[in-house]
C-alpha cells in the first residue's frame, strides 16, 4: 500500500484525447516527496531545452502535494508547473481551495497535459471515470462563470473547477487559473491552458488517502492544533499587523492598510505615498471593505480565514485573496477602495494575474504620458481614473489594439513598442514583473531572495525571518526568546545584533555569509511546503509558523512511513532545487539573468552585490555562473543531471 501518496498519475494526451492511469515508481517520493519535486523530475525528464512555452511538448502539469487530503492543516495547494511564456523558465504558481484534495480523494497524484487538443475541451475525473468533454459552448465564457455552468452541467454542486477566462484563451502572457477561493496566477498558466484548448479541469473523489502511521500523525497534529490556538490568541508584538499572526496575510480580515498602501509603490511601481493613510482613508476603506465582505472563508482543512466572499450589489459574487484587494488602485493611483472591489471581479473572470497585470496597465499609460503610445493607441478611452483601466482591461485580455502588446507583459511589450519604452519596464526579473516596491538602502538578504528565487517571486522564498531589524534591543530579545522554529540557535544571535542602521545595520549587516544561511533556510522551508502542498502562509512565509523544520520531519515521518530527519528532509528538498535549477539552467538561465532592477533600492552597491551572488553560489555547490557543480549534483545523486550539463557544454569538468 501507498501512503500519503496514492502512487498514480492521469497522463492526457489532448491531441489524440487518449487518457491513461499511470503507476509511478515509489522511490521517486522517496528521492523527491511529491508536488514541485516530483513535478520538477518530470519536466526535466520529457520536456528538452529547445521546448518553447506555446509548442506542443510543453507538459502542462496539475500536482497534488504529499501531504494533500491528509487530515494536515492547510494542506491545499495545487502546484501548476509549466515552461512559461514570460520568463521561458519553468514555472509553478500554486492555489489554494479544494482542487488538490479533490484530485488526491478522486485517486491521483498528478495530472500531466501534453500536446494540443484541435478543439475545445474540459477534463472530468469523477474516481475511476476520467473524459475529455466538449467544450465549444464555454468558449468565451468567464472563468468563475465556466467553473459554476460545468458544476451545473455535471450535476455535481461540490466538483472543483479550474478553469480560464478570455485571457487564457487568447494567451495573454498573465492569464491565471482561477479556481473557487484562489487562483494559479504568476507567468502565464492560463494562457498555456489556453494554447492546448483546455478550458477547465474539474475532479470529484470520493477515495481514502492513507497514513502509514495514523495514530501518531494524529498526536502531532494536536500540537499544531495547539500552537495554532495559541498564536491567535498572542500575536507577535512589534511587528506589522499582517505579520503578527498565521496565515497568508489576512487582509480580508484586517483593515488597516497603512503599511502597505505606504511602504509598496503606486502607479507603474513609481513612487511611495508616505502619507497616504490619514484618518479620513482609514475611516472610508475600512467601511468600504466590512461593507462588501459577505463572510470570511478558508481553504481546504485551514483554520485560517484569509479569503472572502464579496456580494457588491449590481456584480456577481466571487472569492477575494490576499493582495488583489489594493493592487488595481494603487496602480490607478484610485483612492476609492470599492473601484479595487469593482475591478477585481472583472479580472477575476477574465482570469489575469493580479500582480502583474494592475502594472502592466499602469504602464500602458505611462508610456501614453511620456508620449511613446499615442492618442491614437487609446482613441476611445475614458479620461478618468477608473474608466480608463476597465477600458484597457478590457482590450488587452480580448488582445485588441494596444491591448494585443500590452497582453505580452512589460518586458515583451517594451521591445516590441520600442522608442525608448524599455525605460519604463523597470520593474521586472527575469521578464516578469515583481511586487510594487521601491525602497532606500540595499538588504542583502532581499537582494539574494529577489535574485536567485527559481519562482521569480519573492513571496515565495521570504518567510521565518523578519524582514527588518527591530527598533530595539529589547524588542529583539523578546522575539528571540520563544523561537522553536529555527534550524540553529545562531539565528538568534545574528538577528539580536541586526539594528536599524549602523555598522551592525543593512547593508553591511547581516554579513554575506549570515545572508546565505538565512536565505538558504527560507528557501529549503518554501521548497518544503511546494513538495508538500502545504500553504506557504501556515509554514514558510509566516513569523513563528504551526509547521517548520522541527517538525516537518515527523509529520513526513508518520504520513509515508520513511525515516527522515531534518538533513535528510533537507537533501530530498536540495534534491529538487539543484535539478530545478539545472533546468532552468538548460534553458540559457545564468548569473546574469539574477539581478533586481536597478531602481529597486536607491542606493546601490554594486561590488557588495558581486559578493552577495558569489558567496551564495558558493554556499549552494554553483559556479560563479550560478550552475550546479558535477560535485554538488553527485552528492544528491543528481549525477546524471552533471552528465547531460557537461554534454550540452554547460559546465565544462565538473565546473563550467
Amino acid at each position: 500500500m501507498r501512503y500519503a501518496e496514492t502512487g498514480f498519475h492521469l497522463e492526457v494526451d489532448l491531441a489524440t484525447g487518449n487518457i491513461e492511469r499511470v503507476e509511478t515508481d515509489p522511490k521517486l517520493m522517496e528521492l523527491f516527496l511529491g508536488g514541485l519535486g516530483t513535478s520538477v523530475k518530470i519536466h526535466w525528464d520529457r520536456v528538452p531545452p529547445e521546448t518553447k512555452p506555446f509548442d506542443p511538448e510543453n507538459l502542462l502539469i496539475f500536482s497534488t502535494g504529499l501531504l494533500n487530503g491528509t487530515p494536515a492543516f492547510s494542506a491545499n495547494r495545487t502546484v501548476v508547473s509549466f515552461i512559461s511564456p514570460q520568463s521561458e523558465l519553468l514555472a509553478y504558481p500554486m492555489m489554494g481551495g479544494f482542487w488538490s484534495a479533490e484530485l488526491k480523494y478522486a485517486g491521483y497524484d498528478k495530472v500531466i497535459f501534453r500536446n494540443k487538443s484541435p478543439k475545445w475541451v474540459y477534463l472530468w475525473i469523477k474516481d475511476d471515470k476520467v473524459e475529455l468533454r466538449d467544450a465549444a459552448h464555454l468558449k468565451g465564457r468567464g472563468s468563475l462563470e465556466t467553473q459554476e455552468l460545468i458544476r451545473s452541467e455535471l450535476n455535481d454542486p461540490n466538483a472543483q473547477v479550474a478553469a480560464i477566462g478570455l485571457a487564457g484563451e487568447n494567451r495573454c502572457f498573465t492569464a491565471s487559473i482561477e479556481q473557487s477561493r484562489s487562483s494559479s496566477s504568476r507567468l502565464g498558466g492560463g494562457a498555456i491552458m489556453g494554447d492546448k484548448k483546455l478550458k477547465a479541469v474539474a475532479v470529484r473523489g470520493t477515495k481514502d488517502v492513507h497514513l502509514a502511521r495514523g495514530a501518531e500523525f494524529m498526536e502531532l497534529m494536536k500540537g499544531v492544533t495547539d500552537y495554532i490556538n495559541y498564536r491567535n490568541t498572542h500575536p507577535i508584538p512589534d511587528v506589522m499587523t499582517i505579520m503578527s499572526g498565521i496565515g497568508s496575510p489576512q487582509e480580508m480580515v484586517h483593515t488597516d492598510e497603512k503599511w502597505h498602501s505606504e511602504s509598496f509603490a503606486w502607479g507603474n511601481a513609481r513612487e511611495r505615498r508616505r502619507n497616504f493613510w490619514t484618518p479620513e482613508i482609514d475611516k472610508s476603506w475600512t467601511k468600504t471593505q466590512l461593507s462588501v465582505i459577505k463572510r470570511l472563508i478558508s481553504c481546504f482543512n485551514c483554520p485560517q480565514h484569509c479569503g472572502a466572499l464579496i456580494d457588491r450589489p449590481g456584480q456577481p459574487r466571487y472569492m477575494m485573496k490576499c493582495f488583489s484587494k489594493l493592487t488595481y488602485a494603487m496602480a490607478a493611483y484610485v483612492d476609492d477602495l470599492d473601484f479595487s472591489f469593482r475591478i477585481v471581479q472583472r479580472a477575476q473572470e477574465y482570469g489575469v494575474d493580479g500582480f502583474s497585470t494592475p502594472q502592466i496597465l499602469a504602464f500602458g499609460f505611462e508610456l501614453k504620458d511620456a508620449g511613446i503610445l499615442t492618442d491614437k493607441d487609446f482613441e476611445g478611452c475614458p479620461t478618468d481614473k477608473e474608466g480608463r483601466f476597465f477600458w484597457l482591461l478590457d482590450r488587452l485580455v480580448r488582445r485588441e489594439g494596444i491591448g494585443d502588446v500590452l497582453a505580452d507583459g512589460t518586458y515583451w511589450a517594451a521591445k516590441r513598442i520600442g522608442k525608448g519604452a524599455e525605460e519604463f519596464a523597470h520593474n521586472v526579473i527575469k521578464k516578469h514583473e515583481q511586487l510594487p516596491i521601491k525602497l532606500g538602502m540595499l538588504d542583502p538578504l532581499y537582494f539574494l531572495m529577489y535574485s536567485t528565487n527559481e519562482k521569480i517571486s519573492i513571496t515565495q522564498i521570504e518567510g521565518n525571518w523578519p524582514q527588518a531589524a527591530f527598533a530595539t534591543r529589547e524588542q529583539r530579545e523578546r522575539f528571540v526568546q520563544d523561537w522553536p522554529q529555527l534550524p540553529d540557535e545562531k539565528f538568534k544571535q545574528y538577528l539580536l545584533e541586526w539594528e536599524p542602521r549602523g555598522e551592525k545595520g543593512i547593508p553591511h549587516f547581516p554579513t554575506p555569509e549570515m545572508c546565505c544561511e538565512i536565505v538558504d533556510w527560507m528557501e529549503m522551508l518554501h521548497n518544503i511546503d511546494d513538495a508538500l502542498g502545504i500553504c506557504a502562509g501556515m509554514a514558510s512565509f509566516c513569523l513563528k509558523p504551526p509547521y517548520h523544520i522541527n517538525n516537518y520531519p515527523k509529520l513526513i515521518s508518520a504520513a509515508t512511513g520513511m525515516d527522515v530527519d531534518r538533513n535528510e528532509l533537507k537533501r530530498k528538498v536540495n534534491r529538487s532545487r539543484n535539478l530545478h535549477r539545472a533546468f532552468n539552467n538548460r534553458r540559457g538561465m545564468t548569473r546574469a539573468d539574477e539581478k533586481p532592477p536597478k531602481d529597486h533600492w536607491k542606493h546601490r552597491f554594486p561590488e557588495l552585490e558581486e559578493k552577495l551572488l558569489s558567496t551564495y553560489y558558493k554556499h549552494k555547490g554553483w559556479n560563479d555562473n550560478g550552475i550546479p557543480t558535477r560535485a554538488r549534483l553527485e552528492e544528491l545523486d543528481l549525477g546524471y543531471v552533471a552528465d547531460d550539463l557537461e554534454g550540452r557544454g554547460i559546465l565544462q569538468n565538473g565546473q563550467g
